[in-house]
């Protein structure tokens, strides 16, 4: 079992830069994958990026490239989302989330979830 505690969201403006952090206790990530996933009322949960903690790779949602950076802290077994140059459409509640095995773009594959942060983003 993996417990994920998200933190850091708020309202800023467009183009101001924001850094959500993501607690992960429990066992050991080294198998696990850990990512972000954003949602907006009636729609689904749309994957951000990811970050494979076994050798650190990282994958990104074609949207965010460039403006988004994912990173961990593997003394604190922290993840971190690193947004810049935000903009109105990214206003989420911003979601971590563990899983174990590979990367994955699919939400449902997803296994462990922090309970949210709101990201709002004023144009």
């Amino acid at each position: 079992q993996v417990q994920v505690v998200e933190s850091g969201g708020g309202l800023v403006q467009a183009g101001d830069s924001l850094r959500l952090s993501c607690a992960a206790s429990g066992r050991s990530l080294s198998s696990y994958v850990m990512g972000w996933f954003r949602q907006t009322p009636g729609k689904e949960r749309e994957f951000v990026a990811a970050l494979d903690w076994s050798d650190g790779n990282t994958y990104y949602a074609d949207f965010v490239t460039g403006r988004f950076t994912i990173s961990k802290d593997n003394a604190k077994n922290m993840v971190y989302l690193q947004m810049d140059s935000l903009k109105a459409a990214d206003t989420a509640v911003y979601y971590c989330a563990a899983r174990l095995g590979g990367n994955s773009r699919y939400a449902p594959s997803y296994n462990y979830w922090g309970q949210g942060t709101q990201v709002t983003v004023s144009s």
